[in-house]
């Protein structure tokens, strides 16, 4: 009973590094993708996209799904902001409020704010960003986000 004991406690101990190094990894891959956004590079954002994505956003067509999803978004969001007079959009991150992760999917919310620049004035949005990630053999990628207002 006492080595049934010791195994298992050994078992969660070298388990609970990997779980904490996912936990990194997985917020890192919305960190570099934030960062795509801020820095005007839907090429670098797009390649931490998962190849089929699925995304809920407050702007119209407000989903894209499939392959390419992420591509359409910074397309249509594009598109948006040159209608509605909207230019320096960034987004910062808060705290996440739930990170899990197995070996192969997570799941992260998010606080967020997206500011930006309309008719000379600085609109601040506040709102949840809820992702979902895969892990492949290039790491951990977004399979899906979910933007909701506060």
């Amino acid at each position: 009973m006492n080595k049934l004991m010791v195994a298992c406690a050994v078992s969660i101990l070298a388990s609970a590094p990997a779980a904490a190094t996912d936990a990194s990894d997985v917020v890192s891959a919305i960190h570099q993708w934030v960062d795509g956004f801020n820095s005007g590079s839907p090429t670098a954002a797009v390649a931490t996209c998962a190849d089929e994505t699925s995304i809920i956003d407050d702007f119209p067509p407000h989903e894209w799904h499939g392959v390419g999803a992420c591509s359409r978004w910074f397309g249509d969001f594009q598109s948006m902001s040159n209608l509605a007079g909207i230019t320096g959009a960034a987004i910062s991150l808060g705290e996440p409020e739930h990170v899990e992760s197995s070996a192969s999917v997570a799941y992260v919310v998010t606080p967020t704010t997206l500011s930006f620049q309309r008719a000379g004035n600085r609109v601040v949005d506040q709102g949840i960003l809820t992702v979902t990630l895969r892990k492949g053999g290039s790491g951990w990628r977004i399979s899906g986000w979910v933007w909701t207002d506060r």
